[in-house]
This record gives structure tokens, sequence and C-alpha cells, in this order.
């Protein structure tokens, strides 16, 4: 099947990731900070995880190693730069050493954005926007060592620097990232997934299905990435469901663990419309991503069904479809939207057709916009959103 790129393009892509994967890979935490001199990690996480058992569980095993961590656990669920700069205070006041971002995608941006200005005083936080070059006179050490370990099967935030946060002062979301400020260790243990709610095991899930068909969807030629994107979305497509009715099926936790991370991997390449709709009215609404990544994909894949037919046969083979029409996979993905009761359109999570010309303008500069195989213009694009309001499937 082609790619749509000849072999004469000149491309370039790049993938590195130190990840700890399975039963128990916490552990590992304790040989990395050693092994790099780490006394002083400030875990980052939210309210919600605070409250588990997994957090003091892991103060007391990094206890053992006489590493002391201190916590900042006020990262909102819909986390703007003000999380961000005060988390890199709370950094700072402990006199910490490195970063541990716990828990869902809201966190993982939270201590991300930290993470750009924690140590450095040259840049403030939106001189790391997405849409601008990156500063090239920082280095490694400009950044705290950060390690991610991620709580829901969803968000793939825990594999690349960028962060998306809502800038209070225009009210949009916009993301962040700098390429130094990656994550030096990846802990992928299914046990810190056990304990959440079927519906944000449903939600996060589906967040992390979009990734998968989005990037893959994305033309850009990218082997490694459509390799990722493929192999995360049958695992996700195949333990989705298994993971929201039987919570504690470990093994279905595992592979929904590495299907997210993988579809992480895969939006190395961009994503689509159902991304860049979904930020704004995340952003607008405070809605939960998830949730509407979900209600939002039934339209956008019908949207992109020209490009999606090109790669229908890849796709349909991941989701071990019975064929590889496009009404067999539409038909397929609404099914699951329907048994993981998720509403039909936005006005099922309180979105209203007032937003929709407020929001035009910052979804046509979201970078997923771009990325979008089908191009949409605006008066389309508004049409879009005002039926996925009224019925996305």
């Amino acid at each position: 099947m082609s790619s749509g790129f000849s072999s004469r393009d000149h491309v370039e892509w790049e993938i590195s990731y130190r990840v700890e994967s399975g039963l128990g890979a916490i552990a590992a935490l304790n040989a990395f900070f050693t092994q790099h001199q780490i006394k002083r990690p400030l875990i980052v996480t939210d309210p919600g995880f605070a409250k588990l058992d997994h957090l003091s569980r892991l103060k007391a095993q990094l206890a053992e190693a006489d590493i002391l961590c201190s916590q900042y656990d006020a990262i909102h669920a819909n986390p703007s730069d003000e999380d961000a700069l005060a988390a890199a205070n709370s950094y700072r006041e402990h006199g910490a050493d490195a970063i541990i971002a716990i828990g869902g995608g809201s966190a993982m941006d939270g201590a991300k954005g930290a993470a750009l200005i924690a140590k450095q005083s040259r840049y403030s936080l939106w001189d790391f926007d997405y849409n601008h070059a990156a500063p090239t006179d920082l280095t490694r050490d400009d950044f705290p060592p950060l390690i991610t370990v991620p709580t829901t099967a969803g968000t793939g935030a825990e594999g690349d620097s960028t962060a998306m946060l809502i800038d209070a002062r225009r009210g949009t979301k916009e993301c962040v990232h700098h390429p130094l400020a990656r994550p030096q260790k990846i802990i992928l243990d299914p046990n810190f997934t056990l304990g959440l709610p079927a519906n944000l095991t449903a939600w996060t899930g589906l967040d992390a299905l979009t990734h998968a068909l989005e990037s893959y969807l994305v033309p850009m030629f990218h082997p490694m990435c459509d390799g990722a994107a493929l192999q995360g979305l049958g695992l996700v497509w195949e333990n989705l469901e298994e993971s929201v009715e039987n919570g504690r099926n470990l093994e279905a936790r595992s592979n929904m663990l590495t299907g997210s991370f993988l579809a992480g991997v895969g939006f190395l390449k961009g994503l689509g419309l159902v991304h860049a709709i979904s930020h704004m009215v995340g952003a607008a609404c405070h809605t939960h991503h998830g949730m509407t990544n979900a209600i939002l994909l039934p339209i956008v894949m019908r949207f992109n069904r020209p490009a999606l037919e090109q790669k229908l046969p890849s796709i349909a083979h991941a989701m071990k479809l019975r064929d590889c029409q496009f009404e067999t996979f539409h038909a397929a993905i609404c099914s699951m939207l329907d048994r993981l009761d998720i509403p039909k359109g936005l006005s099922g999570i309180g979105v209203s057709h007032e937003i929709v010309d407020t929001i035009l303008d910052s979804v046509e500069g979201d970078p997923a916009y771009a990325t979008n195989p089908v191009p949409c213009p605006r008066e389309t694009l508004a049409a879009l959103i005002h039926e996925a309001i009224d019925a996305a499937r």
C-alpha cells in the first residue's frame, strides 16, 4: 500500500525512549535515582491520586533508599499555565533535583510544564510555545530529570515533553515543549491503574484509541510512528472493554498501558480534527478530554473518509474487523461507544451552540488542525462542530 510519499522525499524521524514495563516496574525507580544521584524528587500529581495508597507506598519505597520526596498535588483536571508555575515554585522551595509526574494526562501536562521552567530563569513558560522555534541556547542540564508514571491508559502524555496547558490570559489550550525536556524514564506499571473507575477507564481508553487512529491518518512518512500507532490501536481495541468491565484484570490493564503508550508514540506525527476541536471545547467548557474525543470521533472519521479509506486495510487488520469497508469500521466504532455509554452529541456533556463562533479561531490555530488529512475550511468546520453538538453519530 502506498504511503503517499516518494522514496526521494526528504523526511526525518527519531524515536528514543527508556521504558520500564510490567507488574512492579515502579521498583526500578530506586536504582535509577541511585545511579543518577537523585535525592530530593518532587512528585507532581492531582488531588485525586494524592488520596490513594499508591502514593504513600511509593514514598515509603523511596525512603528506604534515603530519597526524600515532597509533593505538589494541586494540578487541575484541565491544567493551566498557573498550575505549571505553582509546581515549578514547589520544586524550587523543596530544593528538588528531579520531577516524578504521576497521574493521568492532566498531572503529566502540569508536571511537564513545570519541568520547562523549574531550573532556569532565562525563559518564561510561553517562550516554549509549540508553534514557535524552541530556544536553542539551553542544554539538558537546564531541565530537571523527569520521570513519568501514568495512572491511566489513555493520554500517552508520558512519552514526550509536550504539555497541553490552558493559557489563563487567553482562555485557550496551547502546547509548550522543548526537545531536551523529555522524560528520562517512563514507568508502565499496571498496579498504578488499579482502582481507576470504570467511566474514567473508558474515557481515557477512548482517548488512546483516538490517538492511534488520528496519528496513523496524518499524511506524513514516519514508518516507526505508523507501526506504533497500529500496534497501539490493536491493543486498545482488544482490551478496552475488558478493562472497563473487569478493572482488576491486570493483563488487560497492562495491555492498555502499552497500547496507550504506543498510540502516544504515534502522535509524534501529529493528530487531527478530533483533537483540534476537543482541545478548545475543553478549554471553553471544562469537559473531560477523553470523553470529548470519544463523542467527536465518529463524525470526524466520516469527514476524513477520503483519506481513511486508503488506509483501512491496515486499520481493519489491527482491529480484527470482518472486512475493510468504511461502513464496517464506522459501525464498529459507534457500537463500542454505545456500549461504553458515550453521549451521542456534545450537548450531552453541556456544550452549547453559542461556543462555536468563540472557539473557531482557536481550533484553526491548533497544531492538530494543520495535520488533519482532509482540509477543513472555516465554514465547513463551523458546520461540523454544530452538527457534533446535536449528534456526532
